[in-house]
């Protein structure tokens, strides 16, 4: 089954060159010119969205933060945008990488291919954790508590993840936000802390049991 593209610029020649080349490795592509167009193509479940950030009206920060939490792909920002503040809030809605223009096609296909294998390893874990009324799904990628399904967006899943399949070990943001984002990402690990606020308010919507520890001045633990 060929890979689901979706590919979202306001510049049709971006759009019409990335298409070619990825059509011409397989890909299925789907394209679309603004954000409104975007967030249609997305219920269609692509598995990796390339987002134009400075779209007009509906910019990709905002359509990114519209469908995080039903769309759990990889989605990478290309942006002209080199400011750290905009990479810090890019990654905060729930990117997962950034392509600054111009760009390589080589290097972008290279970081398509990375997210595409990380996605694959992960949907190859059937494993389940219980830990008491909550359960982690590793393959459906979500939480259940008392049956009711939790949706996490894709990040916070991936804390989750992580910090589940290791109970009682301590991790500090810096080695957390090296572990789900990247170690090339060019983010802040600031975000790791509202990913974590915003998955523990999902949680206390259902228990007021405390999942995930603080543990001031090292970081995060989980607690079966």
């Amino acid at each position: 089954m060929s890979v689901k593209l979706l590919i979202a610029d306001d510049e049709p020649d971006i759009v019409e060159m990335l298409s070619s080349f990825f059509e011409s490795r397989g890909y299925l592509v789907l394209a679309a010119g603004n954000g409104a167009e975007a967030l249609r193509q997305a219920q269609r479940q692509p598995d990796l969205i390339l987002l134009d950030i400075n779209m007009p009206g509906l910019d990709g920060l905002e359509v990114c933060g519209r469908i995080r939490d039903y769309v759990s792909c990889p989605i990478l920002f290309l942006t002209a945008r080199i400011e750290e503040a905009d990479k810090v809030k890019g990654f905060a809605v729930g990117g997962d990488d950034y392509i600054v223009k111009p760009f390589s096609l080589a290097e972008l296909e290279a970081r398509v291919r990375a997210h595409l294998r990380r996605e694959a390893r992960h949907s190859a874990q059937a494993q389940i954790t219980f830990s008491g009324d909550l359960t982690v799904d590793y393959s459906q990628r979500c939480l259940f508590f008392a049956g009711e399904r939790l949706n996490l967006a894709k990040k916070e899943f991936d804390i989750v993840e992580l910090l589940a399949q290791n109970p009682g070990q301590v991790f500090g943001r810096e080695r957390i936000y090296e572990r789900v984002w990247g170690y090339d990402s060019q983010g802040d690990s600031s975000v790791v802390a509202e990913h974590i606020r915003r998955i523990r308010a999902k949680i206390a919507a259902c228990t007021d049991r405390v999942y995930i520890e603080t543990v001031w001045g090292c970081g995060y633990k989980w607690i079966r």
